[in-house]
Order: structure tokens, then sequence, then C-alpha cells
């Protein structure tokens, strides 16, 4: 029996420093590229955020494949079953970096954090479906709370932008989806991280840049201004080298912990930007119900982020009861 047990148990005996620093990397890079991408689409008013996907995949795959090269990190080579055991990530890949670059510039800070709480209901029920995973009711509660507070916040938007809403909604669904589907293709025997995450930005680089083109994105990008403005030029790398590093963060944070935590570290890091807009952004309206709201949204993640931490958050897999009931009889 303890054969048995010592197979089964790799997830559930993982130590717990692991987990708490691959999420406080996840969200220091997740809080720096948003805003480094705000300052880029905003500030500069770059017009192409596909044009800044294409080079943040470009900079994931020369990081990873010279990696490979000088062997400081493996994953297989190239062959037929490739592109069927990722399937569907790079669909959900490249909908999630543009919906996400599409966004970012059309609502105000605090607003787009806001928005991005719907992502964790659905990595919830994601994984719920996908991963047959359940979760007591103390999670389900402070998920609930996080999305009160966020239609509280969202309710009282004095500057609604429909297009911007369609946007980040699209974002949200697309992060949740690749959260769950990155969780299960993450397997060391097939593909593992560093695999996933080259194949991921390789299949789907040619197809973006065929849009980037098709759209008038890659024109654009090519007439902007500010290409002599060696300050532009270093946030634009800078926002390239950071999409790798949210990207490898992502799988980093997904393998030692569930989908789910890694959203909710995401939407802590969100409103903690939403407070600093309120300070520093100079595009936040404030009023009494979004600033409630926040703090709902904020009692809500510190709440799931101590019950992650005493355990009452690990998922139970389908089969977990089964197996207790086999090892009390043994």
């Amino acid at each position: 029996m303890s054969a048995g047990q010592a197979a089964g148990e790799p997830a559930a005996a993982a130590p717990p420093l692991p987990k708490v620093l691959s999420a406080l990397f996840y969200g220091t890079c997740s809080f720096l590229i948003v805003l480094v991408n705000k300052a880029l689409l905003s500030a500069y008013s770059f017009p192409s955020p596909i044009f800044l996907g294409i080079g943040q995949m470009t900079a994931t795959i020369l990081i990873l494949y010279v990696s490979k090269l000088n062997k400081i990190i493996h994953f297989p080579d190239f062959d037929k079953s490739i592109p069927v055991k990722l399937f569907p990530l790079p669909l959900i890949y490249v909908g999630n970096h543009i919906s996400g670059l599409s966004s970012t510039g059309r609502l105000s800070l605090p607003m787009f954090t806001v928005l991005r709480k719907f992502t964790i209901p659905l990595t919830l029920l994601l994984e719920i479906i996908i991963l047959g995973k359940r979760y007591p009711l103390s999670i389900i509660v402070s998920v609930l709370a996080i999305i009160l507070g966020a239609f509280i916040a969202a309710g009282s938007d004095l500057a609604f932008n429909l297009e911007g809403y369609t946007f980040v909604l699209l974002n949200d669904i697309f992060t949740a989806a690749n959260g769950v589907y990155t969780k299960q293709k993450i397997d060391p025997k097939e593909l593992g991280k560093y695999g996933v995450l080259f194949y991921n930005a390789c299949f789907m680089v040619v197809p973006t840049v065929i849009i980037s083109f098709s759209t008038g994105d890659f024109q654009q990008a090519t007439d902007f201004q500010h290409w002599t403005n060696f300050l532009f030029i270093f946030q634009f790398l800078l926002s390239c080298f950071l999409g790798f590093l949210l990207m490898y963060s992502t799988v980093l944070c997904s393998h030692y912990n569930s989908a789910l935590t890694t959203t909710v570290v995401g939407a802590i890091k969100n409103i903690s930007i939403a407070y600093i807009g309120m300070l520093v952004g100079g595009d936040y309206i404030f009023s009494v119900l979004n600033f409630i709201g926040l703090n709902i949204c904020m009692a809500g993640g510190l709440r799931y982020s101590f019950l992650t931490l005493r355990g009452n958050s690990k998922p139970k897999q389908p089969g977990d009861e089964e197996n207790a009931l086999l090892e009390s009889k043994s």
C-alpha cells in the first residue's frame, strides 16, 4: 500500500515553499506587464496590440530555443504527435493574447482589473468540468465574494466602454480556459512546461502575423512615430521579455498549485493595481460603490489565500473518496 500511496501523492506532498514562491513570481510578472503594456498602449498610444503580442511570442521562442541549444532546459523535439497533444491550447493562447492586449488600452486601469475577476468563477467551473476537481464550500464562498465585489465596482463605472468590456470578458474566458488546459497539458511525461510554452508560441506566431497584416495592425506599427524614442523601444522590448516571463510564471504557478489558485493570485494583483491607480494612475473616477466593491474583492481574495495556505483549498479528485475507503479497509 505504501508504494501505491507514494505513486499517487506527488502533487499533494509538494512542499509549500515552491507553491508560495511560484505564486509570488507569477503575481509580480503579471503586475509589471500590465503597467508596461498600459504605458505602451495608453501613454504612448501605440496602435498595434497584435504586433506587441507577436513580439512577446517571438521573445518566448528565441529564449526557449537558445536555452535548449545550450542544454539549460529540455523539451521534446518536434514530431507529428505534438499538435494533437497541444490542441486546443494554441487557439486559446492566441485568443488570450489578442483579447488581453486589446482590452488594456480601452478601459481605465482600475476598471480593467475589476472586470478581470470574472476569470475566477470561469476557472472554477472549467476545473470541475475538464479536470474533475471539487472544492469545499469555504473556497466557493471566497470566490463568490470576489465576484460580488466586482459586480458592485463595475456597476458604478462612470466611463462605460462597450468595446472595452467585450474584449476584457473575452479575455476572461480565454484566460480561464488557458489555465485549466495548461494544467492538463504540462505533464512531464508529455511535453513538460517548456515544451508547452515553446510549441504554443511556434504554432501561433505565423497565424498572428497574418492577422496583424490583414487588419492593418502591422502597418500601423511600422508607421508609428516613436520608434526613434529610446524610452519607447526599451519599454517595448521590456514588454516582450515580460510576456515570456508571464507565460513561464503562469505555467510554473499552475504546476505547483491549481489553475484556480493561479487565477486568484492574478485577481489579488489586479486589485492592488486598482488601489495604485487611485493614487497615481490619473484615469480613476472615484465613487463610493466602486471603492466598496474593490474592498470586497480584496477581502475575498485574502480569504482564499488564507484558506489555501491552511490547505483547505486542495481540490478533490473524483477518485479521492474511493481511495480513502480502500486505504481504511486495508
